[in-house]
């Protein structure tokens, strides 16, 4: 199998939904019930590029994993559900320190899953969130994680990985509201990513020094002279 160009890694804790996010644009469908034992890996082609997409676990006994998941990554996707508060806390608290492991010039993406749960949603299309596969729909609830405060939190994780945020992306291309149920921006979400991560494996490529071997001054080993028959 070809080595992966760079890594993309997914966090966020147990039940946001980020295993289904993934799922939902592999698979382009929805598991009902799906759960991250440890990690799980997966090989995306991008633009003559291979990117591994690394999926971890979000309950507690697999927290260590994580920072052995995040070593050399391109970029980190940190997810929470927008109908619960402490899933964004949890990001801070339990999940950005596990990042350090992480290249230097890593990119940071914050997304809020589960947006068809809210009352923002709406009935039927009227966001782009129409019930998958003629569900019947659930009950809603207010959001209780704002836009802004995922950009609030994005400005405090380039602080904390002291970034200038003149030279990082700018927030509002950082931060992404999705539904794994219904798809809505999963595929935009992914290949904005993609699209970010290729210029910086380019730029790695080129700069990487050329192996060669100068054969210009390479001289044959002298060959032994023959023996005279006895």
């Amino acid at each position: 199998m070809r080595r992966p160009d760079a890594k993309v890694v997914l966090l966020g804790g147990a039940s946001v939904g980020k295993t289904s996010l993934l799922r939902r644009y592999t698979e382009r469908r929805f598991p009902d019930s799906v759960s991250t034992v440890g990690g799980a890996f997966y090989l995306k082609p991008w633009r003559a590029l291979h990117l591994s997409i690394w999926d971890t676990a979000g309950r507690e006994q697999f927290h260590g994993l994580g920072s052995m998941y995040c070593r050399g990554a391109a970029a980190v996707i940190l997810t929470y559900d927008v109908t619960h508060l402490q899933s964004l806390v949890e990001l801070e608290d339990r999940f950005l320190g596990l990042t350090d492991s992480a290249n230097k010039d890593c990119l940071f993406v914050i997304v809020g899953n589960k947006v068809d749960l809210t009352e923002e949603a709406g009935e039927g299309d009227a966001h782009g969130l129409g019930q998958a596969g003629g569900a019947r729909a659930c009950p809603r609830v207010p959001k209780q994680v704002l836009r802004e405060d995922a950009v609030a939190l994005y400005k405090k994780i380039l602080r904390y990985k002291m970034l200038d945020e003149k030279d990082a992306p700018a927030a509002e291309h950082m931060c992404f509201e999705t539904s794994a149920k219904t798809g809505h921006n999963v595929d935009l979400l992914f290949e904005a990513v993609f699209d970010m991560v290729v210029p910086m494996v380019l730029q790695q490529k080129a700069e990487e020094p050329v192996e060669t071997v100068d054969l210009t001054g390479h001289k044959p080993p002298k060959q032994a002279r023959p023996r005279c028959c006895s």
